[in-house]
């Protein structure tokens, strides 16, 4: 496998050319604009091939504009591919890690004499392996569909607090987390129809994401409001924050924040990607908020209290 320096090195060079002939064409330009304002008896004999002027200036605006595109588009490709790559990294930690660990388990079963308590150990240690790789394939499934044909989704009355109850049941069980970490501020009276499945997905990920990147003691509240028909539920944390320049960004597939805090975190990008996907399926949208490093984060769906598909 090339080195990340070879790659990095290969990915330079082609926007480099592509720069310097953007360069060398806007030089070309200004040169002979130059070179005909001064020399006034070159002008007097081109004045009269006037369309040989305006022929030569078009093709050089339209080579500027092609090259210009091309770098821009040259750009996008290469940022996807690093965060292909990216991904690609993630998944092979994520079902590298637990497999390893399930693999020592079974071996350590396979002991003759092991004590009872011991195997029962390892039989938990197993489920939650095996939870976990299930809740990551899922994901990464969910990733898949939401970028295909709209589905068909089913709609009915969902009551919000009970809904958010089982979710934050389901993450801080995942986590190992105590009782109380996630704060439940939502009406038991708040109703609303949409697509159930689609919104317990919506909350699930965000409330997994609010754990993950905070550190202990977690602390993340879910309430829920509602304004001129539409619900706007909002999860907060504490906890590391996001920079105002990648608050946009978070939702697109595969992207990550940069900074250490972030990289020490397991991730593939795609969570808040099937978060943005599954809300504007639902007829809303997803805001992200923070005051930058540190500050926690506030993650707003904004939802119709009525979604008829």
């Amino acid at each position: 496998m090339p080195s990340r320096h070879n790659r990095q090195r290969s990915i330079s060079l082609p926007v480099t050319l592509s720069s310097v002939a953007v360069a060398l064409a806007l030089a070309m330009l200004a040169g002979w604009t130059f070179l005909i304002v001064r020399n006034r008896d070159l002008t007097d004999s081109i004045v009269s091939n006037t369309w040989l002027l305006i022929a030569g200036i078009a093709s050089l605006v339209i080579i500027i504009t092609v090259l210009v595109l091309f770098l821009i588009f040259l750009i996008r490709e290469i940022r996807e591919v690093r965060r292909q790559t990216g991904f690609i990294d993630s998944v092979t930690h994520e079902l590298k890690s637990p497999l390893a660990a399930l693999k020592l388990c079974l071996e350590t079963l396979a002991r003759e004499g092991l004590p009872d308590d011991r195997r029962e150990q390892l039989r938990h240690m197993m489920i939650d392996d095996v939870e976990r790789l299930s809740v990551f394939i899922d994901r990464v499934l969910a990733a898949t569909r939401v970028g295909q044909e709209q589905v068909h989704r089913q709609v009915n009355e969902v009551v919000l607090a009970a809904l958010c109850r089982r979710c934050v049941e389901l993450v801080i069980r995942r986590h190992k987390l105590p009782e109380g970490t996630v704060e439940i501020a939502v009406d038991p009276a708040m109703v609303m129809v949409t697509d159930e499945v689609a919104l317990a997905t919506v909350l699930e990920n965000l409330l997994d994401n609010a754990v993950k990147y905070s550190n202990p003691p977690v602390s993340v509240r879910v309430s829920a409001s509602e304004a001129k028909g539409r619900l706007f539920i909002d999860v907060v944390d504490s906890g590391i924050g996001i920079d105002r320049g990648q608050l946009k960004r978070i939702f697109d597939r595969f992207y990550r924040a940069p900074g250490q805090q972030v990289r020490e975190r397991r991730g593939t990008g795609l969570g808040l990607y099937v978060v943005s996907a599954l809300v504007r399926s639902l007829g809303g949208k997803v805001e992200a908020h923070s005051d930058g490093a540190g500050q926690g984060t506030t993650m707003r769906v904004s939802l119709p209290r009525t979604r008829r598909l």
